[in-house]
């Protein structure tokens, strides 16, 4: 059996030059740690998704997990959704992550088949889908081309599918923003990464990860044509929405 456990000490040593953040094989062997240690609320927000999956899902459709990474959302999918005729497809242009996924979804015997597609997920097909996921995707899409891609979702989506959509938020108000990247320090600390490790992997995303509201984030969801778009969870500046096709 494969070890996901690896402790995530990517950036624990000063390093001569630090370069963007990628989803490579050094990221995939640690991301289980690393994601749980990183995002507050993130193992709420998987649970959840297999909530959401079970209510919304609808025989003989498709559910999407687009940025699937390890393939935790997908997994939790899987074992809720009560149809057997739906079908899992998860997606990420990462190599290692698929790769890693494989091997993890692999050791899991129960529910439904999930399809693995390494791929950029803008230019994959949605189709008769009843449920999407974008679990922390959005945001590193270049953010010129987002509109498009939420639109191609909607377009995708069965009457009366979902789009479950989280992201780490911005604030227009910059005391707002500065108090909750704050606090989301703190809880970085107190999952025993290190200054050093912190201030090194925020230098890392600052070219990747590009953030936005919950207004942003709720305005483009409505020009896609989502009809509404309403927040289901947070914590600090992480949040997670559910958007109605009809």
């Amino acid at each position: 059996m494969n070890d996901f456990s690896k402790k995530d000490a990517i950036y624990s040593s000063p390093l001569e030059k630090i370069v963007d953040f990628k989803f490579d094989e050094k990221v995939a062997s640690v991301f289980a740690d690393m994601i749980q240690r990183s995002v507050p609320g993130y193992a709420t927000v998987i649970s959840l998704i297999g909530v959401m999956a079970f209510q919304y899902a609808q025989p003989g459709t498709n559910c999407y997990d687009l940025g699937s990474s390890l393939g935790a959302a997908s997994l939790s999918m899987s074992q809720r959704i009560p149809h057997p005729d739906c079908a899992i497809i998860a997606v990420d242009n990462s190599p290692d992550m698929i790769t890693r996924s494989r091997e993890l979804i692999d050791q899991s015997t129960d529910g439904i088949p999930i399809e693995l597609i390494c791929a950029d997920i803008n230019d994959v097909e949605i189709e008769n889908a009843s449920v999407v996921v974008l679990n922390y995707t959005l945001q590193f899409i270049d953010p010129d081309q987002r509109l498009q891609l939420l639109t191609r979702i909607f377009q995708g989506l069965v009457d009366k599918g979902v789009l479950i959509l989280s992201e780490k938020l911005d604030f227009a108000d910059e005391t707002l923003r500065n108090e909750f990247d704050n606090l989301h320090t703190i809880f970085k600390r107190e999952q025993g990464y290190s200054d050093l490790e912190i201030s090194q992997k925020r230098t890392a995303l600052e070219n990747t990860l590009i953030r936005d509201s919950l207004e942003t984030h709720q305005q483009r969801l409505a020009k896609a044509g989502f009809f509404s778009a309403e927040l289901w969870f947070q914590c600090l500046n992480f949040a997670s929405l559910i958007a109605f096709k009809s």
